[in-house]
């Protein structure tokens, strides 16, 4: 049998080999390709098949020239689509709030309960699963029975509302509370099994519903959510109303073509009331247009924009929801009336029975008139910085009223400072800059050296003006003369300065070493200046400002025979104010630079260069 065996082989063998010696001498004449040529395609071969091999071969990586409008041209995207959300993302054409809304402008006064709309409505909603959850079908309860009988199985409420037990029978639950379905279905289950019976009923998943938002929001659409979430939740899904065409006070929960429930956001935002509705697959929550529309611009809690019913629109239910301000008294009213103007003023009394009409605007003003001031007490004193004293109240009066040490204070040169006074001496000094502004800027020119020449002095004053104008005058009264004081008539807020004893002279402005120097009843203002380093190199030496510490000024020079008068004699407190000199030869106006910078140092006691 082994020789049979081997003996077929061989014959097997040889008509292969055969086969092979007559197959190449068929193809040899065809292709005449040498054993290089043979051994160079067997090697491309082997190339080809180790390359594909090695890499995983899959539809999407199949290249192609085709892609998506505005799709990205890498390698690694192309031919393949995305299955996760766009998460806001538009598409290339597709609409957006930008294109379907008409540009507006923001609004000064946006509506009242606008800010619902930033809450957390939308991502901080309940699961569904809360006691006041109304089960409905499609959800899944678990059951379990055990004792005399054994039963465990997960349910689901059908189309009709119910629910299917062996031996039991349907058993309604739907629109029952979450916290209640185990109650409802064990008083089902006992009726058939009166004893020995024990049940467990477990509220399992609750079924999403498909909402439509319809109306004047930003974005309407079909929204998914639960049916126990509320109106505001899907508003919010939506993008909220739009602020310039939607109504806030009617917003209508339609099913089957029929207003099933009505939502006043204004009733929400004041007192918590929402309407306690169950939503169903396909119902639609439509925002009406806007309606009546008041603006309350300012002097209000409240300053937005409402929008009332017709028998809204009156005074007081403005009052209600702008909420006036403690001490608004009056109300601004301005609106149109057949075509016309109209313009009101009324007290709040008189303006809470006033028709309003859509369209009108508010404004709520403290009108009262003051009878009462507040003066301010600082320097050396004790008590209280502060002094409420009728309309009408002189100084001599207060001070009667506040506590002050003769041997700290002195009461002798009490000055005041007013801010009427403080915004009269701003007003002089800016016009000051504006005629040198004027001088500077519209003076003749003769030559182009001369041109060049105001241009330099055009920035310097620039420079100057710009830090003039920093300066904030003190507003001093003065009031106080050898020791007499005047009874004037005191303004609403003034403050009334009593200055401490003091052994000192300050020394300040165009001076090298500006410093404070114990009085010397000897001494001459050309002493102090000594003392104080002497004058630098633009002191004006001529005119030297000298401020009482009551607050008066006067002027004088080194070498003024009239310093040893008893007027003009230093006395402590006092302060040595030396100017800064202006160069005739370089500035073309002098006179307004020299009077602008008296002015500054009279007025806040300064020395601007």
């Amino acid at each position: 049998m082994k020789f049979m065996d081997m003996k077929d082989t061989l014959k097997a063998l040889s008509k292969i080999a055969c086969t092979a010696v007559i197959g190449s001498m068929m193809l040899q004449p065809v292709f005449a390709q040498s054993m290089e040529q043979l051994q160079q395609l067997r090697e491309r071969a082997q190339q080809s098949q180790s390359g594909i091999s090695a890499q995983s071969v899959s539809p999407l990586s199949v290249s192609t020239q085709r892609t998506l409008p505005g799709a990205s041209s890498s390698a690694n995207t192309m031919g393949q689509f995305s299955t996760q959300p766009r998460n806001g993302v538009n598409l290339p054409g597709e609409p957006t709030i930008d294109t379907v809304f008409p540009a507006q402008a923001p609004m000064e006064n946006p509506p009242f309960a606008a800010n619902l709309f930033i809450g957390g409505f939308e991502s901080e909603r309940s699961s569904g699963l809360n006691d006041n959850y109304l089960v409905a079908p499609g959800d899944k309860i678990n059951i379990w029975l055990w004792g005399a009988v054994n039963f465990s199985d997960v349910v689901t409420v059908d189309n009709q509302g119910n629910i299917f037990i062996p031996n039991i029978g349907p058993i309604r639950v739907a629109n029952t509370p979450a916290g209640t379905v185990n109650q409802t279905v064990t008083a089902k289950i006992r009726q058939v099994y009166t004893n020995d019976v024990n049940v467990y009923v477990n509220l399992l998943t609750s079924t999403p519903v498909s909402i439509f938002v319809s109306g004047p929001v930003l974005r309407p659409g079909q929204y998914a959510g639960l049916a126990s979430d509320s109106v505001l939740y899907y508003l919010k899904r939506a993008g909220g109303i739009d602020f310039q065409r939607g109504s806030f006070r009617q917003i209508d929960v339609v099913r089957n073509g029929k207003t099933v429930a009505t939502a006043d956001l204004y009733a929400f935002f004041r007192s918590g009331k929402l309407p306690a509705v169950s939503f169903k697959d396909g119902d639609t929550i439509l925002v009406h247009p806007i309606g009546n529309t008041i603006v309350v611009e300012t002097g209000a809690r409240n300053s937005f924009t409402f929008e009332f019913l017709n028998e809204e629109l009156n005074g007081g239910v403005v009052n209600y929801f702008a909420r006036p301000g403690e001490f608004a008294s009056h109300a601004s009213v301005s609106g149109v009336r057949n075509n016309k103007q109209f313009a009101r003023y009324l007290d709040l009394k008189a303006f809470a029975s006033l028709e309003l009409s859509a369209g009108d605007t508010v404004e709520y003003i403290a009108d009262h008139e003051p009878q009462i001031y507040r003066i301010n007490v600082a320097g050396a004193f004790a008590g209280a910085s502060q002094i409420m004293v009728d309309k009408g109240a002189r100084l001599l009066d207060v001070l009667d009223h506040i506590e002050a040490d003769t041997t700290l204070s002195d009461t002798q040169n009490i000055y005041l400072l007013r801010e009427s006074v403080a915004i009269k001496q701003k007003q002089i000094i800016e016009e000051g800059l504006q005629r040198l502004e004027r001088s500077m800027y519209t003076a003749p020119i003769s030559s182009t050296g001369e041109g060049a020449i105001r241009a330099q002095e055009a920035q310097l004053v620039a420079d100057f003006i710009a830090r003039a104008r920093q300066v904030e005058p003190q507003g001093r009264v003065v009031v106080s003369e050898n020791g007499d004081i005047a009874n004037i008539l005191l303004e609403p807020n003034d403050t009334i300065v009593i200055p401490e004893v003091t052994d000192l002279i300050h020394v300040g402005g165009e001076v090298l070493l500006p410093q404070s120097v114990v009085f010397n009843p000897d001494a001459t203002t050309e002493d102090y200046v000594a003392w104080a380093g002497g004058f630098t190199e633009r002191a004006e030496d001529e005119r030297i400002l000298i401020v009482r510490k009551n607050g008066n000024v006067t002027f004088s020079s080194v070498n003024d025979s009239f310093l040893s008068s008893d007027k003009s004699k230093l006395e402590p407190g006092d302060q040595i104010i030396v100017l800064p000199a202006i160069d005739t030869k370089v500035l073309q106006a002098v006179k307004d630079i020299t009077q602008i910078v008296y002015q500054i140092a009279i007025a806040a006691n300064v020395a601007t260069n």
